[in-house]
């Protein structure tokens, strides 16, 4: 099998992978290593759990329904003052969040460059415009205007492999004992490091993903009897983005340095102890995770607000065009003249707390209908473990809306 099939053969699991591994969690992983070592590796496991299960939920769900979860919520018999609620809820979660955090993942694409290619500023007196934030926001509208679905997920796979590379080769070079690195899976909670936790189960969480895969999942498989190739690429997926994010956690306390507030400063540490390697593996992974990120954000904006408002789906839609620009050009604006949009992400974050917990309940109650899903409703086992997940997201949500107002 070349190369070419290769790419054929894989579904749109890694699509989620690119977008969970961001520069949000990138950040936040290497702070958990920074601050707490190894420690804190059981978090990003039962993260990669939860992740998994509710992403493997959507995607059931968007294959045998054909259709995605906007599509379900707009067609749902809600009554009209919860639908009214869940709307805009959604609206604001992810077509505004997304908008206010494309600043954030054209930044650490932007970054990443500018550790190998150290640019200047261009009108440092005006703007400070950096070149490697134009360069990143044009590449990603590039390949959202220009590529198809298939072309979208060939490219972001390539990506999540190379990035996928760059920080596991850096994590092996660190590596510790294994007895030490096993002693992070055993779970210890206190009040200093709840907010971190938090954080990491936040940042692989995310409910856009669980839109963006229902999605593409109705588009790549069109028989509920391939619901196992649906698992198997979801599963995979995860679990390489989870494994990936750890090399990471790893690749933090491995630092040789306490001031340590970013991985761009992580990234320039590790080349005192072990060389310019070091430094651009790093630098290239943060790069792939910005980029990817840049992607997949206002990839699944377009599909959620087309979904919810019945417009045309397709990528070269008119509709999703201008949703997809829009976000990724208020992403540029924000990110290129240094505007940090205080007000869209706390509004942002406000109504992904809220939604979260409400969208997971929601799919774990829609997968146990058999009169929906018929012989592939979620059984029993499956909806205890669901019930314990929904109470993670429900405290994950609680404590995103307390931040907002603390």
């Amino acid at each position: 099998m070349n190369i070419k099939e290769i790419f054929k053969s894989i579904g749109p699991g890694p699509i989620v992978a690119a977008a969970f591994i961001g520069p949000g969690t990138v950040t936040v992983c290497t702070l958990a290593g920074v601050n707490w070592g190894y420690s804190l590796m059981w978090a990003m496991l039962i993260s990669i759990l939860i992740t998994g299960f509710l992403q493997e939920a959507s995607g059931r769900l968007g294959v045998i329904t054909k259709k995605d979860l906007s599509e379900i919520l707009r067609d749902s018999d809600l009554g009209i003052l919860l639908k009214w609620f869940a709307l805009p809820l959604v609206l604001l979660a992810i077509a505004l969040g997304n908008a206010a955090y494309e600043s954030g993942n054209l930044t650490g694409a932007a970054l990443g460059l500018d550790v190998i290619i150290n640019p200047t500023k261009v009108i440092p007196e005006t703007f400070s415009i950096k070149p490697t934030n134009l360069l990143a926001g044009v590449l990603a509208l590039a390949l959202l205007w220009y590529g198809s679905f298939k072309t979208l997920q060939n490219v972001l796979t390539g990506l999540v492999i190379v990035l996928s590379v760059s920080f596991l080769v850096t994590a092996f070079m660190v590596l510790p004992e294994i007895t030490t690195l096993a002693k992070g899976f055993i779970p210890r909670v206190n009040s200093e490091n709840l907010l971190l936790i938090a954080s990491i189960i936040g940042t692989t969480v995310v409910p856009y993903n669980l839109f963006l895969y229902a999605s593409l999942a109705k588009k790549q498989w069109e028989a509920a009897s391939e619901i196992g190739a649906m698992r198997k690429d979801i599963w995979i997926s995860v679990v390489l983005g989870g494994i990936v994010s750890m090399a990471i956690i790893v690749v933090g306390a491995s630092n040789p340095s306490t001031e340590i507030n970013s991985v761009v400063d992580l990234s320039k540490g590790l080349e005192l102890t072990l060389g310019k390697t070091a430094k651009y593996l790093t630098a290239i992974g943060l790069f792939g995770a910005g980029i990817t990120s840049s992607i997949t954000a206002p990839l699944a904006t377009g599909l959620v607000v087309c979904g919810l408002f019945g417009w045309d789906q397709n990528i070269s839609s008119k509709p999703m065009r201008w949703v997809m620009i829009s976000t990724v050009s208020l992403g540029l604006i924000f990110s290129s003249f240094g505007i940090t949009p205080v007000q869209l992400i706390v509004t942002a974050q406000l109504a992904n707390g809220i939604l979260l917990p409400l969208v997971s309940g929601w799919i774990l109650w829609l997968s146990a209908q058999k009169g929906i899903l018929g012989k592939y409703a979620t059984r029993r086992s499956g909806l205890i473990f669901g019930v314990l997940i929904w109470l993670m997201t429900l405290a994950l949500g609680i404590k995103s809306v307390s931040l907002v107002f603390a």
